[in-house]
């Protein structure tokens, strides 16, 4: 057979096997076609060596949504396939995103959930504070059964941004996913201390529906010392038989929108801290820490610009990722001002695992935290052609260096090309190349992948 690409003599890292080996990969139509030692034919051929070959990154929790400046960001950081829709934040027009991007390429995979936050306002509830009423959580409940049929992978709850949300709203929409067998990411009520009890809340809606649940970047919200406590709580109820998965980032500061309820009056005195602990992300501010002044100038005239809350300890990051079952994520894709993301999540966070994780502490092996970023969230979420090498797999594949591979991106990013990452040689997304050193080449390689729901089974 000839190839359309061939990876010569790189070193073969299989997660789904936990395989480690010398040989060589060629893609064929968009799949993996041979896994061989024998020197395949190919049109594009590239040696390899020295390199770790291994599937492409998946990010199961991002705020992509179409945005092509962070999707160029992400796959110069190896991210081929992302999981959108998360923190209760998807397309007001479901129908409509999955099928603009069924018809048109993206730079990389899209999956897609459909959000509560979302579902609220178009039921009609603009109230953040507010529970929804009866007749609201019905409408939600049909819209997000449409949103299901249509290919939703999940449901996603961003409960600390709608702290008005009433747990029986909660459950009653969880039970649809439940009937699906789809899971419920869950960004928690709150952070901080009161945070080990919203993390109660979300554990619950797998005793209560059935449901899946996976617990979102849990160092942003738990890592202020209580991650001990939130590991516990999160392993015990693993031990006794729920569905529960949990995803973290590389970074103690969270980024969102200043103007939501994450930074509501009282947030620096529960954080037990000052507004210097704020830092402007975007906008007419950008890289200042605040003082309380710029703070309700912010809240008031810019609520859409960034704010990152520097108030985790760092520490208690790579204690998060010890963890076997953390899957990496990124929570990338929620803030761009001209291009720029207002976090180093965005470009950084893969490249800063592998350095930080596996070359400087040692904490993990490189077959491990290749299985974090790629069959766990696979297998996690049901995208059954990836995560893995073998022949008939998508051809989404990683090349990079072990000794060089780290992330350049800072607080704030300073721009797109000056915060990619260093030791990355190639990035494939279904057979195509669309990064080579620091440079990404435009495609639209990727595909909006649909899930073909069905009513849940044992």
């Amino acid at each position: 057979m000839n190839y359309d690409v061939a990876l010569l003599h790189g070193t073969i890292i299989d997660p789904k096997t936990e395989r480690s080996t010398v040989a060589n990969l060629g893609f064929k139509d968009g799949k993996i076609a041979a896994v061989t030692r024998t020197i395949p034919e190919a049109l594009q051929s590239f040696d390899v060596t020295g390199r770790i070959v291994c599937p492409g990154f998946i990010d199961p929790h991002t705020h992509v949504e179409g945005n092509k400046d962070c999707a160029e960001l992400m796959v110069a950081m190896g991210v081929t396939s992302v999981l959108n829709g998360n923190c209760g934040m998807s397309p007001a027009n479901f129908d409509e995103f999955m099928l603009q991007y069924s018809s048109q390429g993206f730079p990389v995979n899209q999956y897609e959930q459909v959000g509560h936050c979302t579902l609220r306002e178009l039921a009609g509830n603009t109230d953040r504070y507010a529970p929804s009423s009866a007749a609201q959580i019905e409408k939600m409940r049909q819209l997000a059964d449409d949103a299901f049929k249509s290919g939703a992978y999940g449901l996603s709850f961003g409960l600390e941004y709608v702290p008005g949300s009433s747990k029986a709203e909660v459950l009653a929409l969880a039970e649809i996913a439940a009937a699906y067998g789809r899971p419920v990411s869950i960004h928690t009520r709150t952070d901080y201390n009161p945070g080990l009890d919203a993390l109660i809340e979300a554990l619950d809606i797998t005793r209560k529906t059935g449901a899946a649940v996976n617990i979102s970047h849990l160092a942003y919200m738990y890592g202020f010392g209580m991650s001990p406590e939130a590991l516990r709580l999160i392993e015990t109820a693993k031990r006794d038989g729920l569905d529960i998965s949990c995803d973290s980032g590389l970074y103690s500061g969270f980024a969102t929108q200043i103007g939501s309820a994450v930074f509501d009056e009282g947030c620096v005195e529960k954080w037990r801290t000052d507004y210097s602990a704020i830092i402007a992300g975007t906008g007419k501010y950008k890289g200042q820490r605040l003082t309380r002044d710029m703070y309700d100038d912010m809240r008031k005239n810019y609520p859409e610009d960034t704010g990152i809350g520097m108030v985790g300890n760092e520490y208690e990051v790579y204690e998060i990722l010890d963890r076997p079952y953390v899957m990496v994520g990124s929570d990338a894709g929620t803030l761009y001002d001209n291009g720029v993301p207002g976090h180093p999540q965005d470009a950084g966070t893969y490249p800063r695992f592998f350095r930080t994780m596996v070359r400087e502490q040692n904490r993990i092996s490189i077959v491990d935290a290749i299985r974090r970023c790629t069959y766990l969230p696979a297998k996690r979420f049901g995208f059954d052609s990836k995560g893995f090498i073998a022949e008939g797999a998508d051809a989404d594949i990683v090349v990079f260096d072990l000794a060089r591979i780290k992330d350049t991106a800072q607080y704030p990013c300073d721009g797109p090309t000056d915060s990619r990452p260093e030791g990355i040689d190639y990035v494939f997304v279904n057979g195509m190349l669309t990064v080579q050193g620091t440079t990404v080449i435009p495609t639209a390689a990727g595909n909006l992948i649909r899930a073909e729901n069905k009513e849940w089974r044992w």
